[in-house]
């Protein structure tokens, strides 16, 4: 069986830093190569659930390396990054077995969406994938103090084994997600696939397709029959995230779904039957999205039948301390290190600060905390050495000469923060290249681990 790894051997192309932290989360350890040593050798040693490669310079000398690597490991998931892309190409690296091909410069949340199914989708022969992951008592176990959301769980989990579909309203960074996998965790279908899918990442003739999937021949690049999300989710339970962006067109087809339960593909002439249990988030008002006409009343009324509403993570101070430490132990455990600690000064400096990023913001500023500082205990002036510039709360620290060492590493941290952990964005903030910023973050954390011995 393989390892829950995802070996990234796109050369020069670095995995967005929200990807990784996806990854990161759902337990898969990441190995990015440097393109020296013999591939096939080093994809037997890890026995990876995915391979993400890159196609470049001679096509035909770069596939033949993809054949190579389907015959040594007929198993292996593998997605392939192209430089110049072309449908010919295309086609040879699907017939070779590829998941999917996508041009070296895809959208983060596009690359995500690709990975997400490639993942969750059963392996050209042993079905392996993740949903056994996702089926862990532990994953995704919510983290509450504050009795508004400890009623709300509790609300979750009575519902969780009906059939009816969820509508879960709050702002971004919330927890909609987390809430939905809480839902899909206490019901009778957790035993079959939790697909998501974000209906804001893909522009509406590639979100019909990803839902609803194609035939063959459907349109000019389909080039094989797709499964969509709701013949994934077959069985289980699909997350349709942000769905106040899909196109009225779209809500049409969809409401058929929640209504008869059927799907109709891309170019396909009969309907065929799917099991699903719906959940929606969105972070908009939907009844003035309504009246502005951007949204089906209809559709609102068959998605609401149990509305959840999250509160933001500002109106919730008692959570702070709770969600704090889970995300410092998480965040340790990832980079095998010790938990640090947070104090009861640093703590209330946490609730005063207004969270636009609610809890996503907060489990950034643990991450941060976890890589950067380099004592165990973070008190109010840990917090300060680590915050967003922009911040203009308690956790603003006063200017003061130091090192160059210790101002180019604050820099790099504050280029991290103010760009939500995007190292591409960061680097480019800061007029260097991402591999430099790599090797930096990687001279702090290996200092870290020799203060850390000593």
């Amino acid at each position: 069986m393989p390892d829950n790894n995802v070996l990234w051997t796109a050369h020069d192309i670095p995995l967005p830093q929200g990807v990784w932290n996806r990854l990161k989360g759902l337990g898969f350890r990441v190995v990015v190569e440097d393109g020296n040593g013999d591939l096939p050798d080093r994809i037997g040693a890890l026995s990876p659930s995915l391979w993400v490669g890159m196609l470049k310079g001679d096509p035909s000398g770069e596939l033949d390396t993809v054949r190579i690597m389907r015959e040594k490991c007929p198993e292996l998931c593998m997605i392939l990054l192209s430089d110049n892309p072309s449908v010919e190409q295309a086609v040879k690296a699907v017939k070779l077995g590829a998941f999917d091909y996508l041009p070296a410069n895809v959208a983060e949340d596009r690359l995500w969406a690709v990975l997400e199914g490639a993942l969750k989708s059963p392996g050209p022969r042993n079905g392996r994938g993740w949903r056994h992951h996702l089926s862990r008592p532990d994953a995704f176990e919510p983290v509450a103090a504050n009795r508004e959301m400890v009623a709300l769980f509790s609300m979750a989990r009575k519902i969780a084994p009906r059939r009816t579909t969820i509508l879960v309203e709050g702002e971004s960074g919330t927890g909609k997600e987390v809430l939905a996998r809480h839902i899909h965790r206490n019901s009778d279908r957790n035993k079959g696939p939790f697909i998501a899918i974000n209906c804001a990442a893909l522009p509406e003739n590639l979100l019909e397709s990803e839902l609803f999937g194609h035939e063959k021949g459907a349109f000019t690049g389909a080039i094989s029959r797709k499964a969509g999300k709701f013949e994934l989710a077959d069985g289980g339970t699909l997350l349709l995230d942000e769905i106040s962006e899909i196109a009225p067109s779209l809500q049409a087809k969809l409401l058929r779904v929640v209504q008869e339960g059927e799907i109709d593909r891309v170019g396909g002439k009969f309907s065929k039957p799917v099991d699903v249990r719906i959940i929606a988030t969105t972070n908009r008002d939907l009844e003035e999205e309504i009246e502005k006409g951007n949204f089906r009343l209809d559709l609102y009324y068959r998605l609401s039948v149990v509305p959840l509403k999250i509160p933001p993570l500002r109106n919730r101070p008692d959570d702070l301390g709770p969600l704090a430490k889970f995300f410092l132990e998480k965040h340790g455990k990832m980079n095998n290190e010790k938990p640090k600690i947070l104090t009861k000064e640093a703590e209330d400096l946490l609730k005063q600060q207004h969270w636009p990023g609610n809890v996503r913001e907060l489990e950034n500023l643990m991450e941060r905390a976890t890589l950067l500082l380099e004592t165990e205990i973070i008190g109010p002036a840990e917090l300060g050495a680590i915050t967003r510039p922009s911040n203009r709360g308690p956790f603003q620290e006063k200017l003061e000469v130091q090192p160059l060492r210790e101002m180019e590493k604050k820099m790099i941290f504050h280029a991290l923060g103010e760009n939500q952990g995007n190292r591409t964005h960061a680097a480019k903030m800061l007029g260097i290249s991402v591999r430099t910023l790599r090797n930096k973050l990687n001279e702090y954390q290996q200092k870290q681990k020799d203060m850390s011995k000593s």
